[in-house]
């Protein structure tokens, strides 16, 4: 159990929702594991009160907080600094506090990039990647791949979304040519012509509704499948392209490995990642 006292130090996730987030049993496993006197809760916040949830955890001591849908993006202007990644993403996915100050970072790069790894270790250079989404996680997403070389095609309900993260993408000089298009445009072609396939939208989640049809019914074995959505289960995407003989993982391994990123700059200590992962029976 944990053991809260008059010096505790209090971390956070913040977004809309977070009745599901399983930060809090990753983190707290982790702040047990290395002895450290710090407890992480769930902070559900509307869209109009972000700003002064940003200016409360700073207010009340918090050494930091995580950023999740829909803020990842509106959470920039409360900000004292942007760094890094997050600053080229304008996406923030991680909080820290300092001197009062807030300082946003990006760890789902990080998070990604390792997970990525998990299902496909080769080089991806020149490979062909579809990319569902164009929010926070997508844009880290998009990053990594672009990183390894691989070419992207951006599909997102709101074309004009798309766009403007293969703009940003190709500013950053690597991978491509890529390319942007509307959700309801996808076809079995582009499907069937990716070599790496991504869901960074929030379909699947509970509530939210199904990928596409086209992309399910056109996954192939060839396939290197990742789903950022995650539950107690593999999501129906995932479970399908294993059906179908794809290499597939669903979010929690970047869930975790973005919760180490973000564990290390709160506290300096190396992540337990075994530790973490035990804690959601993976």
């Amino acid at each position: 159990m944990l053991d809260i006292s008059g010096t505790t130090r209090v971390v956070g996730i913040i977004g809309q929702p977070v009745s599901h987030s399983l930060s809090p049993v990753l983190l707290n496993a982790a702040f047990a594991a290395c002895g450290l006197d710090m407890t992480y809760v769930a902070l559900p916040v509307a869209p109009d009160g972000l700003g002064d949830a940003v200016r409360g955890i700073c207010a009340l001591g918090f050494v930091g907080a995580n950023v999740t849908i829909p803020h990842k993006t509106a959470v920039l202007p409360f900000l004292a600094a942007v760094e890094g990644d997050a600053g080229f993403l304008a996406a923030v996915n991680t909080i820290v506090v300092e001197a009062g100050q807030a300082r946003g970072f990006n760890t789902d790069v990080e998070g990604f990039r390792r997970a990525l790894r998990e299902v496909d270790s080769g080089s991806l250079a020149g490979a062909s990647a579809l990319l569902l989404g164009a929010g926070g996680a997508a844009r880290a997403v998009a990053l990594v791949l672009a990183r390894e070389g691989a070419r992207l095609t951006v599909a997102n309900r709101t074309l004009a979304a798309a766009e403007e993260l293969v703009v940003r993408i190709d500013r950053f000089g690597a991978g491509g040519p890529h390319r942007a298009l509307a959700l309801d445009g996808l076809a079995a072609e582009n499907v069937r012509a990716a070599d790496i396939i991504v869901n960074a939208t929030s379909l699947g989640m509970v509530g939210e509704g199904k990928v596409p049809a086209v992309l399910v019914d056109n996954v192939r074995q060839e396939h290197s499948v990742y789903d950022v959505v995650y539950a107690g289960q593999p999501t129906e995407f995932v479970a399908l392209a294993r059906e179908r003989g794809a290499r597939a993982i669903d979010g929690l391994s970047m869930l975790v490995w973005q919760a180490a990123a973000a564990f290390e700059l709160w506290t300096g200590v190396a992540a337990p990642v075994d530790v973490m992962r035990s804690a959601i029976g993976r």
